[in-house]
């Protein structure tokens, strides 16, 4: 496993340089998607500076991808290695409407493991500790890599996959599950479902929840839900896609704060608008080069990640990693605009996580006359509570300065997930 806190910003610049190079002189001989695209920019190994390759190499984008392998199917052309070195094969969860079949070498695999070895690292998980997957284990890369980052250190690894709700909580407590791997939204799923089978949570073994998948551990009001439906148990929040890999960790020291695997990666932070580098303290898109992931490879890829900057500096927990503050924002493709008001689903969740005693919730969008407007159903976590609709609208109202429409709906109508949630439909 590669060491992934340097001692100094030069330190980290230095390897990452070093890498690039590496990266450049493996694939452009062989990847044809990658020789294409950079063959009229005179961008090659010898490249001397980290400057210069953000200045002339261009940025890679999800729409190309999506084309690519529309061209180029099943795979696409990024491959650096003939089709017979893969060994994996993952899809992207579709986001974008085309789904995307992801090919790892064995190598590239390793690579990726080890940055989840950093991850649970980060989080005080080693060979000691017993840790359970409530993931299905299908064609998304979820929680795949975690699992064979939890094999590497030894740790007793539990899978949850085909499991009911309730057996997985059975499983927990059977098993003595100390960590707990899955989406926030599944978290608070599983203690609903803990709340309706009389499973008291106090005396749950969990000590750690590592959340991935969605936005949600670093969402203030969402790791406050989570912390008090799992008593004793500390929330780490975690990033990554199927496309690059495992990006962040939660810092040890703050909660809401994501560090990037800058030994894995190099992160921009654009103005999606301008494509330059925002200032300390703005908001802008992550974009990501994947540093060892030889076999399929993202060079200045924009991933839609919304993200916070923060001043390059030593944080208090040693590292010099780069500082994501409040984790991930949402993305540049799912913010709406109600009735003037940029609306990003991130902070209608923080809003309703905040006013509590909501078991589930779905927003739907509605287009009159091409003006959105957006309303909610509830599900109370009591019956027939009418003060929440009281207080989520208040609360909306106050830091939106918007009014939407809230409906109750019967308990258990709404859906339930497992990986990533989606509350939001358009009509």
């Amino acid at each position: 496993m590669s060491n992934f806190s340097a001692n100094s910003r030069e330190e980290i610049e230095r390897i990452q340089l070093a890498e690039i190079q590496k990266l450049l002189e493996e694939i452009l001989p062989n990847n044809n998607f990658y020789n294409k695209k950079l063959h009229k920019t005179g961008i090659d190994s010898t490249i001397d500076s980290l400057d210069s390759f953000r200045e002339n190499c261009p940025f890679t984008t999800k729409s190309e991808l999506v084309s690519d392998h529309l061209i180029n199917s099943p795979f696409g052309s990024n491959l650096t290695f003939p089709i017979e070195q893969y060994a994996r094969a993952h899809k992207t969860s579709g986001t974008s409407g085309h789904p995307i079949t992801w090919l790892d070498t064995t190598v590239s695999w390793e690579w990726m493991v080890d940055s989840w070895c950093n991850i649970f690292e980060a989080s005080g998980v080693n060979s000691k500790d017993r840790i359970f997957f409530a993931f299905s284990f299908g064609p998304f890369i979820g929680f795949w890599l975690a699992f064979e980052a939890g094999k590497k250190l030894e740790a007793l690894n539990i899978p949850g996959g085909g499991l009911s709700s309730t057996a997985r909580l059975q499983s927990i407590f059977m098993h003595q599950a100390n960590v707990l791997c899955c989406t926030p939204t599944y978290a608070l799923r599983l203690a609903e479902v803990a709340r309706a089978e009389g499973i008291d949570l106090n005396n749950s073994p969990v000590r750690s929840i590592i959340v991935a998948g969605e936005p949600g551990g670093s969402i203030t009001s969402t790791r406050n839900a989570l912390e008090k439906a799992w008593p004793n148990s500390r929330i780490f929040d975690h990033h990554g896609m199927t496309e690059v890999g495992p990006v962040t960790y939660q810092c040890p020291n703050k909660a809401g704060l994501l560090h990037v695997l800058e030994n894995a990666y190099l992160p921009e932070i654009i103005d999606s608008n301008t494509n330059k580098a925002v200032q300390p303290g703005e908001v802008g898109e992550l974009v990501l080069t994947t540093l060892g992931r030889y076999g399929s490879p993202l060079i200045r890829y924009k991933t839609g990640d919304l993200v916070k900057s923060s001043e390059i500096k030593r944080c208090s927990c040693g590292t010099f990693n780069l500082c994501l503050e409040g984790g991930i924002l949402g993305r540049t493709d799912d913010m709406m605009v109600i009735r003037g008001v940029n609306v990003y689903p991130s902070a209608v969740e923080e809003i309703i996580r905040r006013v509590g005693g909501v078991s589930e919730y779905q927003v739907k969008v509605i287009n009159n006359n091409a003006l959105p407007e957006m309303t909610i159903d509830l599900e109370p976590e009591l019956k027939d509570d009418k003060k929440i609709i009281e207080k989520l609208s208040n609360a909306l109202k106050e830091s939106l300065s918007l009014r939407v429409p809230i409906k109750i709906v019967e308990p258990n109508s709404l859906p339930r997930f497992e990986l990533k949630a989606k509350r939001w439909l358009k009509e």
